[in-house]
């Protein structure tokens, strides 16, 4: 067993979202195919990027959201009883004191003229924007936690008390039993617990055996990084994140307690970024410095042309089921 230093435990503010699928997971050695030694060959994952390609650290953060007033809290109210049309999101930008209201590619004809005039209802509490393409949950392409639904991406190892877990995506565990580290489904590494999803979107699979190796933190390319704890996002703030489809991606946190209406479903509390991701990438861990962010849930656009990205944020889950990074 690996030994490791005190680590430092975190929990944040409850906030909630929804989700894509994605893969980080290592893939399990060649040598070994037991479901005992595929579980423990992935248990450190979630993806970890080269020393390199992680953002230097910053300066600590308050990690304190901005508070949203009264009357912008009613127009949200509004929203979500007048827009939600699927392809919209909104949220507060707390320094233009406004609501904003984003319409994806597919809100047109009847859609588009109710969101319009739901939108101007508010007058200048209201400003609207397009983003290209649609937003989506990711559920497809992604590798390497796979289940006869689809597969997805680790996000961040947990545990309470001596019992071994991993998050990932809600709408990924919502609609699988058992995760294999194998598309063909032979090197079982675990059963799903529990999720939340639509409304928010993470969900829990517990480890299928103890493991032998105890660290946490995400993994890519052989090389292992350290998550130590959990941090709150800041507007602005620089996040990374991995998947097995796509790599490694930084980007910024431009809104937080977004609102998005998926096909699928309405979910709240998003943390908004500029990191793209593409199917396959649902559940795949975000993280500034050494702290768990959150986990990718859902967004449009795609890793040529760029996106938006909508993260679920890591504290819910971990004060929902009483779990700990570890």
């Amino acid at each position: 067993m690996t030994t490791r230093p005190t680590r430092t435990r975190g929990a944040v503010a409850a906030m909630a979202a929804s989700g894509l699928l994605a893969a980080s997971l290592v893939a399990a050695p060649a040598a070994s195919a037991s479901p005992g030694n595929a579980a423990q060959a992935v248990r450190a994952a979630g993806a970890v990027p080269p020393p390199s390609a992680v953002p230097p650290p910053t300066a600590a953060r308050s990690g304190v959201p901005p508070k949203i007033s009264a009357p912008l809290k009613k127009v949200m109210a509004a929203l979500k009883r007048d827009a939600a049309v699927p392809g919209t999101a909104w949220g507060v930008d707390p320094a233009a004191g406004q609501v904003v209201l984003t319409m994806d590619g597919t809100v047109k004809g009847a859609g588009l003229k109710k969101v319009k005039a739901a939108a101007s209802a508010h007058g200048a509490a209201v400003r609207t924007e397009r983003v290209p393409g649609r937003f989506r949950l990711f559920t497809l392409g992604g590798d390497p936690i796979f289940s006869k639904s689809g597969r997805c991406t680790l996000s961040f190892n947990v545990r309470k008390a001596s019992a071994y877990y991993f998050l990932t995506a809600g709408h990924c565990v919502a609609s699988a039993t058992a995760w294999y580290a194998d598309p063909g489904l032979t090197k079982l590494l675990g059963h799903s617990t529990s999720s939340s999803f639509p409304g928010d979107d993470y969900g829990l699979v517990k480890y299928a055996s103890a493991p032998e190796d105890t660290r946490g933190g995400v993994r890519f390319g052989g090389e292992f990084y350290d998550i130590t704890g959990v941090g709150n996002p800041t507007i602005g703030q620089v996040v990374t994140r991995v998947t097995g489809t796509t790599g490694v991606q930084t980007g910024q946190v431009t809104a937080l307690n977004q609102t998005v209406n998926y096909p699928e479903g309405t979910v709240s509390g998003m943390i908004r970024t500029t990191l793209c991701s593409e199917p396959g990438d649902s559940g795949a861990p975000v993280f500034s410095d050494h702290l768990a962010i959150g986990l990718i849930s859902g967004g449009s656009g795609n890793c040529s042309s760029g996106g938006t990205t909508f993260v679920q944020p890591i504290g819910e889950p971990l004060q929902a089921y009483g779990l700990e990074i570890y």
